[in-house]
């Protein structure tokens, strides 16, 4: 049993390319059944594939049986010899000060003191691994669905975003336990998991029990595999959204303050692309997608009908304003400009012309970036037996060849890329020209730079400089979310 789930946790992790050689990964243990297994198996991997591996603990000062939870934690890595690092936190203080629940502020301290470890003891640059299972991500799954949800909520958890890993999304619960009676591991019970203080818990149990033994046995497989299913769906949706975005993009889009769509070319779509390329737009504007519903991709089709100057109300700062055959979607006046930070806060930097840098703030992380999208980065080190993808949307670079740093910008006077092995120049705009990208869009065309010489046009080519060879050491990943 116990070899067979290794080999099934390993081919998931291969799948999704979850960690590579020489990585930093900090793994959250609460001392629980599930990420006391992901530890032993990480522990397991690390023997076949280097890398390193640290543990955190987040003691978050709800439970009185917290401190033994933390103890047996910090003994369980001593054995293991793995570097344990305890973070505190008082949630119930935090959740009363930030207005949120316990569960929401618990979470994001927990993550907070993943990002922290991470950035102290490897510079950000690593994995975070959680220990969610198949069961998670049907109770995430429900939870979306009662609630109303598309193909994305449908999906429940993914297996890899934002640099966060989980390789115990294949199993179930039952399996987990199993595996760890087998091989006689004991692990800590968070007796609030029993209580149905939460939804979630609810689900898990009562609605789940019942319908594996009234409706179905393996019902919670069964939804795993579907959730699967709905993801391959999203991103081929996503994929089709950012070619149709590219066709119905207006000259006037101002990067990270206003997107400006052609309500004709945006009506010839099929409604589900419609309703998609909307969302994208708020998302590109308001990351996070927070307190958007289907209510106002609603409005904003409804504006697309109506004659003459109209305009909607929508969250997150933003607003909507239908113009003749244009659509804006826009930051209203008093949200507009920088001016409080959160440029630097997302990893931006302006140029002289105004216009943003837009970088990750740590690697692996991501950025909205304005035309593209989510665009993920990820680094690791070079096997010579890997395959580089050769897709439009994923593109590999040799990380060492980057002189300053790569960010995604709109083009400068005297850009240019190497066009072949001779690392001969052509200009950014004479490239533009040759390659027929019409001259609305080069304006307000987001790049990936470094300095001047340009790495990639994204749906085009990379330069040359910076293509992976057998003398490539790192690899810097670089890939828009729902491409290919």
């Amino acid at each position: 049993m116990d070899q067979r789930m290794d080999n099934r946790v390993r081919a998931y992790m291969e799948k999704y390319r979850m960690i590579a050689s020489g990585d930093t990964v900090v793994a959250g243990v609460s001392g629980g059944a599930d990420s006391v297994c992901l530890l032993y198996l990480l522990d397991a991997y690390r023997r076949e594939l280097p890398f390193r591996l640290l543990t955190v603990h987040v003691n978050h000062g709800i439970r009185e049986e917290a401190a033994q939870d933390a103890a047996y934690v910090e003994k369980l890595c001593g054995r293991l010899s793995l570097p344990f690092f305890l973070v505190e936190e008082d949630v119930p203080d935090r959740a009363k000060r930030e207005k949120l629940s316990a569960e929401e502020a618990g979470r994001n301290a927990r993550y907070e003191a993943f990002r922290r470890v991470l950035e102290e003891q490897a510079g950000g640059r690593g994995r975070i691994a959680v220990a969610h299972n198949a069961n998670d991500r049907v109770e995430t799954m429900l939870f979306h669905l009662f609630r109303g949800t598309g193909l994305s909520g449908a999906a429940g958890i993914r297996p890899v975003r934002d640099g966060i890993i989980r390789p115990l999304l294949c199993l179930t619960r039952e399996e987990i336990e199993e595996y760890l009676a087998e091989k006689r591991i004991p692990y800590c019970i968070d007796r609030t998991n029993l209580e149905d203080t939460y939804t979630r818990n609810r689900i898990r149990n009562h609605l789940l029990p019942w319908a594996e033994e009234e409706i179905c046995h393996g019902a919670v497989r069964h939804m795993w595999e579907s959730a699967d299913i709905f993801l391959e769906a999203q991103e081929y949706i996503e994929k089709q959204v950012l070619a149709a975005y590219g066709d119905c993009e207006a000259a006037e889009t101002e990067p990270g303050e206003s997107i400006v769509l052609k309500v004709g070319v945006l009506l010839e779509k099929e409604p589900l692309i419609q309703k998609q390329l909307l969302l994208h737009c708020l998302e590109c504007l308001a990351p996070g997608r927070k307190d958007i519903t289907s209510v106002h991709i609603g409005s904003l089709l409804l504006l697309l009908t109506k004659q003459g100057s109209v305009q909607a109300a929508l969250p997150c700062g933003l607003e909507a304003v239908k113009e003749y055959d244009r659509l804006m979607i826009r930051r209203k006046k008093k949200e507009r400009g920088p001016g409080q930070g959160e440029d630097e806060k997302n990893g931006r930097n302006k140029e002289a012309g105004g216009r943003p840098f837009i970088s990750p703030a740590a690697i692996p992380g991501s950025v909205a970036v304005p035309g593209l999208g989510q665009v993920e980065f990820s680094l690791f080190y070079y096997e010579k037996t890997q395959i580089i993808p050769e897709k439009t949307y994923t593109k590999w670079f040799d990380y060492d060849r980057i002189t300053k740093s790569a960010v995604f910008r709109t083009r400068q006077t005297g850009d240019y890329l190497t066009v072949n092995a001779g690392l001969s120049r052509k200009s950014l705009k004479d490239y533009m020209i040759n390659e027929k990208i019409p001259k609305s869009r080069r304006a307000d065309l987001y790049v990936l730079a470094d300095g001047s010489h340009i790495m990639w046009v994204p749906g085009y080519r990379i330069s040359h400089y910076y293509k992976v060879s057998e003398n490539t050491k790192r690899i810097l990943e670089v890939r828009i979310r729902g491409g290919l």
